[in-house]
């Protein structure tokens, strides 16, 4: 069978590309501009319509909207707290930080509501998250993290022996396990198509082939020669959008804006998924839970069950490209192709025969200290929000819903959340950053084989690579 590489995902197979939308006529004025028309900026306008109908928003899209890592994900609805929550312990409370873990739990919640009330069929089986540990050191791993667990309830994690994970998913060496209930497998290009029109059908104007190339804040020049600029603007080659407030949510593609090249690293994701399987593999694997599956390596897969029964997995690849460079259809490099089919038939003896029909990659945007941030400064009237680390299907609701409120005064909870308002240093220069993040994958890769040779707690060369990294 020869593998399809690229055209953006094998999630907009199913459902083709979108047909055109428009693109900015020109200069306007509006109340808010959003930057990106993936989940971020979609969901942050569709709170914000639904909390003020009168407010005039258009999104600025570069491509089309869902066509960076909102179309092309491993479609898990997931709770993680991008970064891990040890640190926002530190920083601002036990308690505190607790209610985040438990509003991300919650978002899940929102967005199959959500769905349901637009009537966005996404493909969304709520059957939680299944953790794998296949050799000692990742044992040992896990043993650490279910200690951890321990201390949040509010995760609602649960150990598992490797009999009680193999009878959920029957992964070959399996020696434990954990179950997270708060994750939902989802199918991702239909999601964003729908929550697309959803956020049309409130009045939002959607513009795409208009990429951004910079953001000024109010105050910061002016709209003409020699007066003062009272809005925010959004600059475009089609023309300028001045607004009260310019939302950015460009995640991975962020360093194409004009002096935000260093703001947050482009780190690439790739996929793959096999022809629909027979009942015979289904048999021998199980996955009636369409759980979504991850193991505990440090270069870990993630994967689904897909709604047509199809085994589709994800790894980085090629983390990143020299200069923050982006892609633009989404095609992965042939060895990726290669060690993820491997890992899946590794983890899946079954699948031995299973053919590969689909292969494509993706950007997620990475911060220097890997945690999201969403930010708003009024004086300036400019926001963001992002840098979910691939952690961010359902970060991207809870992050629009803040970022919404945070526009409109709101006194919520949700604003005092220990990723609201946050500093981040940037990203070095290159060619620093480039050898940085190659050393650091490579030294990941080394470590997965010696915990795979026997090596029974985790290798040192992790934890060094850990320690550069910032995470």
């Amino acid at each position: 069978m020869s593998t399809i590489n690229g055209n953006v995902s094998f999630w907009y197979d199913e459902i083709g590309l979108p047909a055109p939308r428009p693109a900015l006529p020109g200069d306007l004025e509006v109340d808010v501009a959003i930057v990106g028309a993936g989940y971020t900026g979609l969901w942050t306008a569709y709170y914000l319509k639904k909390a003020d109908p009168s407010l005039d928003i258009a999104i600025l899209e570069s491509h089309f909207a869902g066509f960076g890592a909102s179309g092309r994900n491993g479609g898990w609805l997931a709770n993680s707290i991008t970064g891990g929550r040890s640190g926002y312990e530190k920083s601002h409370g036990r308690e505190l930080t607790g209610r985040f873990q438990e509003l991300l739990n919650e978002a899940i919640d929102e967005v199959i509501a959500v769905a349901a009330a637009e009537g966005i069929d996404a493909d969304i089986l709520k059957g939680g998250e299944l953790l794998v540990a296949r050799n000692p050191a990742q044992l040992h791993r896990l043993g650490a993290l279910a200690r951890d667990e321990a201390r949040w309830p509010e995760g609602d994690a649960k150990l598992l022996t490797a009999e009680q994970t193999r009878e959920r998913i029957n992964v070959a060496g399996t020696l434990g396990g954990m179950h997270i209930p708060h994750c939902a497998r989802i199918q991702p290009a239909k999601l964003v198509q729908g929550l697309a029109a959803a956020v049309e059908r409130l009045g939002v104007r959607i513009y795409e082939q208009s990429p951004v190339t910079e953001i000024l804040g109010a105050g910061a020049g002016s709209n003409a020669p020699g007066a003062p600029r009272p809005r925010a603007l959004a600059v475009t080659g089609r023309g300028q959008v001045a607004a009260t407030h310019v939302l950015r949510a460009t995640e991975g593609f962020t360093a194409n804006i004009k002096g935000l090249h260093r703001e947050w690293l482009p780190m690439n994701s790739s996929m793959i998924v096999t022809a629909p399987l027979e009942a015979g593999f289904w048999a021998e694997v199980g996955w009636e839970g369409r759980e979504t599956l991850e193991d505990l390596a440090h270069t870990y897969i993630y994967a689904q069950r897909t709604a047509d029964d199809r085994v589709a997995i994800g790894g980085r690849g090629v983390p990143y490209r020299f200069g923050s460079r982006t892609d633009t259809n989404g095609e992965t490099q042939p060895e990726t192709i290669v060690a993820l089919e491997r890992i899946l038939k590794d983890m899946f003896p079954a699948a031995a025969d299973a053919g590969i029909e689909r292969a494509w990659a993706g950007v997620l945007g990475v911060p220097r200290d890997w945690k999201a941030t969403v930010g708003h400064d009024p004086k300036t009237g400019l926001g963001f929000a992002g840098g979910y680390v691939g952690t961010g299907v359902t970060a991207t609701n809870l992050a629009g819903r803040t970022l919404a409120d945070l526009v409109l005064g709101a006194n919520t909870e949700r604003v005092v959340m220990p990723w609201v308002n946050r500093t981040v240093r940037r990203w070095e220069v290159e060619p620093l950053r480039w050898i940085a993040v190659q050393g650091m994958y490579a030294a990941y890769h080394r470590a997965d084989a010696q915990e795979a040779a026997g090596r029974a707690t985790t290798s040192p060369v992790a934890l060094a690579a850990d320690f550069v990294s910032g995470r």
